[in-house]
This record gives structure tokens, C-alpha cells and sequence, in this order.
């Protein structure tokens, strides 16, 4: 299969057939996230990740949804240092459940745990935890991995739910961010939406105690604290360029 996901180059479906002596050994590189400048986020993670990132709202089907940016261009993530290292303190949920994943089928009634065959980590030799044991049953480790992805599945859901409410009250409008960088052109990041601070105070009082209530205020308020890190985001650009071999 072709690159999808964003982090996932060869997405296939676990069995015990084809993946019974294999074991994974996690790694601490982050290379597979290298080219990827933004993610999309649970609400479950908004507080955690709104402390390193700008959590911004990007179109993803019928609704627009969280989503944290890393770069700011095309191809860019200024949180992956050049040891593979993740350079912040918070690791979005997208991430740690690589090289595993669920597909769907057309009518996204059913789930099916796949992995990235193409993942370091995986190896015959043992090394790290099995995904079969010596009967071809699912291991802990394999059984943990499932039993996260389904709490993903199900934070996915909730978060669908808060981003249509958000839809249907018309908060959230278009913009663009312009970073300027010295000695370069300045980028301009585009394609997401952020909550209208305007609407949000209009709302009659009714809808702000549902929505108060409900925590999604709280989460509203979190992600518009998270956009002082756009300072932070240029910051980051700003070392890269300083990093990178003058041209010649």
C-alpha cells in the first residue's frame, strides 16, 4: 500500500499466519514523523498538548477537527531533532500508537488491528515483546496495543462530536499565519480554522452553561491558550534555519 496516515508506509492486517514469530522492539526515534507538520488530536489530550503546541482545527471530512501543528510548511517537523529525538514534552496519542493502527472497512462498521511492516522495531529474532506466543495467541503487549487503539477509536468519536458542536454554533472561521524569518521569505501556514473569540462572547448565556457544563468551554478556552505557541513554532524555525548548511 502507498504512504497513508501520514506516518504509515505499509499498512497490512496483523495475523497469526503471516506475523506469528514476530516481535517489536520499540524505538526511540521519531523518523517516521520527520516529514509530518501537523497531527490531528483527541480532546482527551487537548490540556497535555495545548502546553507545547498550537492545537488549531483542520478540515477532515465533514467536520474540522484538532489538530497540532509541528512545522510551518510543507513536509516540516521542528519537533523531531536530527537524532530522531522528540524535542517536547508531550507525545500526541497519533504518534505513540505507531507502527500499529486500525482500518475500516466501507462501511466503517468494522475494525481491524494492522500494523506498518515496515517499522524498525519489527524483527524474527525476538528481540522486544512477541506479538504471538507459541500457540499463535495475541500477547499482553498485543492485547494492550489493541485495547489502546480502541480507547483511541472511542476518543475519536467524542472528539467528531465537540467539533460538529463547535460547527453547528459557527465558531470556528479561516485563518492565516504568517511566520516571518529572517535572511527568508516569510511562510504563511493556511488551511486551518481557530475559534472566533467574537462568536464565542455572543453566544447567549444558555449555550455558554451547556457548554461549561459539558467541559467543552474548558477545552475551547485551552485551545485558544495553546495559540501563544505559534511564538514558540517560530522560535523553533527560526534555530532550524540557523542549523542548516548555508547554500553554496
Amino acid at each position: 500500500m502507498t504512504k497513508q496516515l501520514l506516518i504509515y508506509d505499509n499498512v497490512t492486517a496483523l495475523n497469526r499466519r503471516d506475523h506469528g514469530e514476530l516481535a517489536y522492539k520499540p524505538t526511540e526515534r521519531f523518523d517516521f514523523a520527520r516529514e509530518v507538520n501537523a497531527a490531528p488530536i483527541m480532546l482527551g489530550e487537548i490540556a497535555a498538548a495545548s502546553n507545547d503546541f498550537a492545537i488549531v482545527f483542520a478540515d477532515a471530512g465533514e467536520v474540522a477537527m484538532p489538530a497540532v501543528l509541528f512545522g510551518v510548511q510543507a513536509n516540516e517537523n521542528l519537533f523531531v531533532g536530527a537524532d530522531g529525538k522528540w524535542l517536547a514534552g508531550y507525545l500526541p496519542a497519533f504518534m505513540r500508537r505507531w507502527p500499529f493502527v486500525f482500518s475500516t472497512d466501507e462501511g466503517g462498521q468494522t475494525l481491524t488491528l494492522c500494523i506498518d511492516e515496515t517499522a524498525p522495531g519489527f524483527n524474527r529474532e525476538g528481540r522486544g515483546e512477541r506479538l504471538f506466543d507459541s500457540d499463535g495467541v495475541p500477547t499482553s503487549f498485543t492485547n494492550g496495543m489493541l485495547g489502546f487503539l480502541q480507547e483511541y477509536q472511542a476518543q475519536q468519536l467524542r472528539t467528531q462530536a465537540f467539533a460538529a458542536r463547535l460547527q453547528a454554533l459557527d465558531l470556528l472561521h479561516a485563518v492565516e499565519a504568517r511566520i516571518a524569518l529572517p535572511g527568508t521569505e516569510a511562510r504563511t501556514l493556511t488551511g486551518f480554522k481557530v475559534v472566533n473569540r467574537d462568536k464565542l462572547r455572543a453566544l447567549p448565556a444558555e449555550t455558554l452553561e451547556q457548554l461549561f457544563r459539558s467541559d467543552e468551554l474548558e477545552l475551547i478556552y485551552l485551545h485558544l491558550f495553546s495559540m501563544r505557541n505559534m511564538d514558540r513554532l517560530r522560535e523553533k524555525a527560526m534555530q532550524a534555519l540557523g542549523d542548516a548548511p548555508a547554500a553554496t
